[in-house]
């Protein structure tokens, strides 16, 4: 027997939406001391289950983005410190991601098909990758600068005319296949060491021992918790590889053992899906259109192109009606936003785009394109809020001055 879906609203799923993503309420005080501010860093990588990597940085890449957006007087270093301290580590989840450390063990299987996959291109480096390896296992953790080679191969990232560094092709490869991983990060250099000395003993047995079937349905559970409002269609369910006749069953077993249930509103064509134990979560943004208007006049913040409420562009467009591209691989003659473009969410409502350049040793932010929706009201009170916002993130991120290049409302 199906279960019966949840009717609600657009909105009220968005809201929804928001609020388990961290986007919904006024960001709380900031900490008063670096433990504080890791401490808070930690708690809001738990709700959000992950946070996507990507070192592009206009102003800071997208995993420092993603947290300053839903944290005041938020600091690049707690994150540094969270990954130092054993506290979280690098991985795939939606692509390259931050995931607690207590996850470590369900990514079991991920790992196996990795490095099963990867075990060739591993072998014919052979030499170089065994270097790489004694050297890590002799000397402790190493930033990628340490390993120096005249070999240059082709590694899998670069085009037919392309070679990078042997060493490098080599540290690639067994991060990948999770013979080494990760430990720290000091700007764009990475810090390596072995797998097996830098995750606790306790989690390496837990990945040993744990089956593939559960490993996986733990895996597929967090998707569920990460997304929240989720359909078959997504070809990373689960961050799998599933066909789609594989989702939909998944989907189909989740709903009969009770734990997802289907979700209905007003102007979507198809059902959403949910976590049946959210449903009073979800009810209690189930507003009447009156208080509408004034959403829009709630807290102004910038997303990054990955953040976490943008993984889905789906779902964008149909519980927001925006459309998101992220214009970095666009020629640029045929950007329309910018190529860092970020989404400007006004309290429920995404109602347009900034495009900025931080430019560190002049402490100036510059917004090149700052583009407000044509269908947007862009009154006084909502270009203030939107002003004080630009304000805020340059001073968050070590700007002390703003310019807007180029505005444009349509």
């Amino acid at each position: 027997m199906k279960p019966v879906p949840i009717r609600t609203t657009k909105r009220a799923l968005r809201r929804f939406l928001l609020e388990t993503q961290a986007l919904l309420e006024t960001q709380a005080q900031g900490a008063s001391s670096a433990e504080g501010m890791r401490e808070q860093a930690m708690d809001m990588i738990r709700r959000l289950e992950c946070v996507q990597i990507d070192p592009v940085a206009a102003v800071r890449p997208n995993q420092h983005l993603a947290l300053s957006a839903r944290m005041a007087g938020y600091e690049p270093s707690a994150l540094e410190e969270l990954l130092r301290g054993g506290e979280v580590f690098e991985y795939m989840a939606n692509a390259a991601c931050i995931i607690p450390m207590a996850d470590y063990p369900i990514f079991e299987p991920t790992r196996r098909r990795m490095k099963e996959r990867l075990q060739p291109a591993i072998d014919a480096i052979g030499p170089v990758a065994e270097q790489v390896l004694q050297r890590l296992e002799r000397e402790g953790p190493l930033p990628a600068k340490a390993f120096e080679s005249d070999e240059r191969v082709h590694g899998y990232w670069d085009n037919v005319n392309a070679k990078t560094k042997a060493t490098s092709h080599a540290l690639n490869l067994l991060m990948d296949a999770s013979s080494i991983r990760i430990v720290g990060r000091e700007g764009n250099q990475r810090l390596f060491a072995i797998t097996d000395r830098s995750v606790p003993a306790g989690l390496l047995r837990e990945a040993e021992q744990i089956g593939t079937s559960g490993a996986l349905d733990a895996v597929m559970r967090k998707y569920f918790r990460a997304y929240r409002v989720f359909e078959p269609s997504d070809s990373r369910l689960g961050w799998q590889k599933l066909s789609a006749q594989e989702r939909r069953e998944t989907m189909e077993r989740h709903m009969a053992s009770g734990l997802i249930v289907p979700v209905e509103a007003e102007g979507l064509s198809k059902p959403y899906y949910m976590l049946a134990a959210d449903a009073d979560r979800l009810a209690a943004h189930d507003l009447g259109a009156e208080s509408e208007a004034a959403a829009v006049l709630e807290t102004v913040r910038f997303l990054p192109p990955l953040d976490n409420l943008l993984w889905s562009r789906k779902r964008l467009s149909d519980l927001f009606e925006f459309d998101y591209t992220w214009e970095i691989y666009t020629p640029a003659v045929k950007r329309k936003y910018g190529y860092y473009a970020m989404p400007i969410l006004a309290g429920d409502r995404l109602i347009g785009r900034m495009d900025p350049r931080l430019d560190k040793k002049r402490g100036s932010l510059t917004v090149e394109l700052l583009q407000i929706d044509s269908n947007v009201e862009f009154a006084d009170a909502l270009r203030e809020r939107v002003h004080q916002a630009l304000e805020a993130f340059a001073r968050t991120h070590g700007a002390t001055e703003v310019a807007i290049a180029q505005f444009r409302h349509r």
